[in-house]
């Protein structure tokens, strides 16, 4: 019963996220997109970050915690090229954070952007931004090897160490 109720709860997960709207937590600010990523016109070629994935296409849930130490736990992930993974992401301190998928050129230039504006609203697929507390999900596909980066990007919390990599083999 239990397990039951778990495969339930992570099945409707992305439902809830987006009925949420901007993800449940957002910066205050208008909506923007990281630069280089606008997702509307993104053809079908492989990118090397990836893309938002199928929720019916999910190989598997990998679970992820974000705290007030700067932390992912694990912040080491290891997937296979091709494979669609659903991050269940839960917030566990006392401050917001967030999880954004994106190359590491992007992610700095991000957070660079966020130093300027930290009131930013997010509004991207590769993007969840969670309140103290809270959990959430996020569904991507991987398509090609190599090492994509996530990292949290509220001011500051990048900078102490709130980073991690996926992997893909």
């Amino acid at each position: 019963m239990k397990k039951s109720l778990s495969i339930l709860a992570l099945s409707v997960l992305p439902t809830i996220a987006l009925a949420a709207g901007n993800h449940g937590g957002g910066h205050g600010m208008p909506s923007h997109g990281m630069p280089g990523h606008d997702m509307s016109t993104m053809s079908n070629a492989p990118s090397p970050i990836g893309q938002p994935g199928d929720p019916a296409k999910v190989t598997r849930t990998i679970e992820l915690t974000m705290d007030d130490t700067m932390r992912f736990t694990p912040s080491d992930i290891k997937v296979n090229a091709g494979e669609t993974v659903r991050f269940f992401i839960k917030n566990t301190g006392k401050i917001s954070h967030e999880m954004v998928i994106g190359s590491l050129a992007d992610l700095k230039a991000h957070a660079a952007e966020m130093q300027k504006m930290p009131g930013m609203k997010h509004a991207e697929p590769n993007m969840i931004t969670l309140a103290p507390g809270k959990i959430g999900g996020l569904v991507w596909q991987f398509d090609q090897a190599g090492t994509v980066d996530f990292a949290c990007l509220i001011p500051g919390h990048m900078e102490a160490g709130m980073v991690g990599k996926v992997k893909v083999d």
